[in-house]
């Protein structure tokens, strides 16, 4: 014997129904600091943001190579 029965109901309804807890409200809160934290990252992949996280320890690496050339060139240390 086989019995099928089809109940239609809301998901909110068939929550109620089982006792589970509403999880709406966490949801929300949830997706809303989500979308804070994808806006600030977003923020960092301006091209502005970008080009100073790349060039900046570039240049003071540059810089300490052109020192440490020139104190071997010149004999002379800057310590």
């Amino acid at each position: 014997m086989k019995v099928t029965v089809n109940i239609e109901c809301t998901p909110i309804e068939a929550r109620q129904f089982f006792g589970l807890p509403d999880v709406e409200p966490l949801q929300k809160a949830m997706m809303e600091r989500l979308q804070e934290q994808m806006e600030d990252q977003m923020a960092k992949l301006s091209p502005e943001e970008l080009m100073k996280s790349w060039l900046m320890p570039g240049m003071e690496n540059f810089s300490k190579f052109q020192q440490a050339m020139w104190s071997a060139a010149t004999g002379k240390s800057d310590d």
